[in-house]
Protein backbone atom coordinates (compact mmCIF):
# COMPACT_ATOMS: atom_id res chain seq x y z
CA UNK A 1 0.00 0.00 0.00
CA UNK A 2 2.81 2.67 0.82
CA UNK A 3 4.23 1.78 -2.69
CA UNK A 4 1.14 2.41 -4.39
CA UNK A 5 0.60 6.07 -2.08
CA UNK A 6 4.16 6.88 -3.11
CA UNK A 7 3.36 6.28 -7.03
CA UNK A 8 0.39 8.29 -6.45
CA UNK A 9 2.12 11.00 -5.06
CA UNK A 10 5.01 10.99 -7.45
CA UNK A 11 2.80 10.69 -10.14
CA UNK A 12 1.15 13.75 -8.88
CA UNK A 13 3.73 16.02 -8.47
CA UNK A 14 5.12 14.92 -11.28
CA UNK A 15 2.11 16.21 -13.89
CA UNK A 16 1.96 19.20 -11.53
CA UNK A 17 5.69 20.05 -12.57
CA UNK A 18 4.76 19.10 -16.47
CA UNK A 19 1.87 21.87 -16.18
CA UNK A 20 3.88 24.83 -14.45
CA UNK A 21 6.65 23.97 -17.15
CA UNK A 22 4.15 23.98 -20.02
CA UNK A 23 4.41 26.68 -22.60
CA UNK A 24 1.52 28.64 -23.18
CA UNK A 25 0.41 29.53 -26.70
CA UNK A 26 -1.37 32.82 -27.00
CA UNK A 27 -2.72 32.57 -30.52
CA UNK A 28 -2.60 36.35 -31.33
CA UNK A 29 -0.88 38.64 -34.26
CA UNK A 30 2.63 37.36 -33.22
CA UNK A 31 1.53 33.69 -33.68
CA UNK A 32 -0.13 34.12 -36.81
CA UNK A 33 2.26 35.97 -38.92
CA UNK A 34 4.43 32.94 -37.67
CA UNK A 35 2.26 30.46 -39.34
CA UNK A 36 2.86 29.29 -43.11
CA UNK A 37 -0.20 29.76 -45.88
CA UNK A 38 -1.12 26.49 -45.67
CA UNK A 39 -1.46 26.55 -41.54
CA UNK A 40 -2.70 29.66 -42.04
CA UNK A 41 -5.23 28.27 -44.20
CA UNK A 42 -6.02 25.51 -41.78
CA UNK A 43 -6.35 27.42 -39.02
CA UNK A 44 -9.24 29.73 -40.37
CA UNK A 45 -10.85 26.42 -41.74
CA UNK A 46 -10.94 25.19 -38.06
CA UNK A 47 -12.14 27.86 -36.61
CA UNK A 48 -15.27 28.15 -39.32
CA UNK A 49 -15.99 24.12 -38.39
CA UNK A 50 -15.92 25.13 -34.37
CA UNK A 51 -17.98 27.59 -35.18
CA UNK A 52 -20.71 25.50 -37.31
CA UNK A 53 -20.91 23.20 -34.10
CA UNK A 54 -21.78 26.16 -32.45
CA UNK A 55 -24.35 26.84 -34.81
CA UNK A 56 -25.98 23.37 -34.40
CA UNK A 57 -26.23 23.90 -30.49
CA UNK A 58 -27.78 26.67 -31.04
CA UNK A 59 -30.51 24.45 -31.77
CA UNK A 60 -31.47 22.95 -28.85
CA UNK A 61 -31.35 26.65 -26.91
CA UNK A 62 -34.47 27.64 -29.61
CA UNK A 63 -36.15 24.33 -28.65
CA UNK A 64 -35.66 25.13 -25.16
CA UNK A 65 -36.66 28.74 -26.16
CA UNK A 66 -39.91 27.30 -27.68
CA UNK A 67 -40.31 24.88 -24.43
CA UNK A 68 -39.76 28.03 -21.70
CA UNK A 69 -41.97 30.65 -23.94
CA UNK A 70 -38.60 32.97 -24.44
CA UNK A 71 -40.14 35.83 -26.03
CA UNK A 72 -37.37 37.40 -27.37
CA UNK A 73 -35.42 34.33 -28.62
CA UNK A 74 -36.57 34.35 -32.41
CA UNK A 75 -34.66 37.89 -32.60
CA UNK A 76 -31.55 36.41 -30.52
CA UNK A 77 -31.21 33.32 -31.54
CA UNK A 78 -30.95 33.97 -35.19
CA UNK A 79 -28.46 37.37 -35.04
CA UNK A 80 -25.86 35.23 -32.81
CA UNK A 81 -26.07 32.94 -35.18
CA UNK A 82 -25.07 34.93 -37.79
CA UNK A 83 -22.62 36.67 -35.69
CA UNK A 84 -20.88 33.46 -34.95
CA UNK A 85 -20.55 32.21 -38.69
CA UNK A 86 -17.84 33.00 -40.82
CA UNK A 87 -19.22 31.97 -44.12
CA UNK A 88 -19.79 35.28 -45.30
CA UNK A 89 -16.25 35.13 -46.56
CA UNK A 90 -14.07 32.10 -47.70
CA UNK A 91 -10.63 31.22 -45.92
CA UNK A 92 -8.41 32.87 -48.84
CA UNK A 93 -10.55 36.01 -48.62
CA UNK A 94 -9.91 35.51 -44.25
CA UNK A 95 -6.35 34.69 -44.63
CA UNK A 96 -5.68 38.28 -46.63
CA UNK A 97 -7.57 40.04 -44.00
CA UNK A 98 -5.83 38.67 -41.38
CA UNK A 99 -2.31 39.16 -43.39
CA UNK A 100 -3.17 43.01 -43.41
CA UNK A 101 -5.25 43.27 -40.38
CA UNK A 102 -1.69 41.64 -38.11
CA UNK A 103 0.83 43.64 -40.56
CA UNK A 104 -0.09 46.47 -38.08
CA UNK A 105 1.92 46.13 -35.14
CA UNK A 106 -0.92 48.20 -33.17
CA UNK A 107 -2.97 44.56 -33.76
CA UNK A 108 -0.86 42.29 -32.78
CA UNK A 109 -2.02 41.63 -29.31
CA UNK A 110 -5.50 40.89 -31.05
CA UNK A 111 -6.76 37.65 -30.36
CA UNK A 112 -7.82 35.02 -33.30
CA UNK A 113 -10.87 34.74 -32.51
CA UNK A 114 -11.89 37.84 -31.59
CA UNK A 115 -9.86 39.25 -35.41
CA UNK A 116 -11.78 36.50 -37.21
CA UNK A 117 -15.30 38.23 -35.58
CA UNK A 118 -14.05 41.71 -36.59
CA UNK A 119 -13.64 40.38 -40.09
CA UNK A 120 -17.29 39.56 -39.93
CA UNK A 121 -18.21 43.24 -38.65
CA UNK A 122 -15.86 45.51 -40.51
CA UNK A 123 -12.19 45.62 -41.20
CA UNK A 124 -10.21 48.14 -43.96
CA UNK A 125 -8.60 46.20 -47.19
CA UNK A 126 -5.24 45.61 -47.92
CA UNK A 127 -5.42 49.54 -49.80
CA UNK A 128 -6.61 50.95 -46.48
CA UNK A 129 -10.04 52.14 -47.97
CA UNK A 130 -12.68 53.16 -45.31
CA UNK A 131 -13.65 49.99 -43.05
CA UNK A 132 -17.21 48.48 -44.54
CA UNK A 133 -19.84 48.35 -41.99
CA UNK A 134 -22.43 45.51 -41.82
CA UNK A 135 -24.45 46.94 -39.01
CA UNK A 136 -27.46 49.10 -39.87
CA UNK A 137 -26.84 52.29 -39.71
CA UNK A 138 -28.41 54.14 -36.77
CA UNK A 139 -31.03 56.38 -36.98
CA UNK A 140 -31.46 59.63 -36.16
CA UNK A 141 -32.77 61.40 -33.01
CA UNK A 142 -35.07 64.12 -33.23
CA UNK A 143 -36.57 66.47 -30.42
Amino acid sequence: MKQFTAGVVVGFVASCTMALAAVTVNHNGTFWNKLNDAAKTGYVDGYGDAMQVSIGKLESLTVAADLFHWKGADKIIPQLASELSTSQFGSQEAVRKLNALYADPKYSELDLGQALQLLSVQLPDETGAAPRAKTAPRPSITK
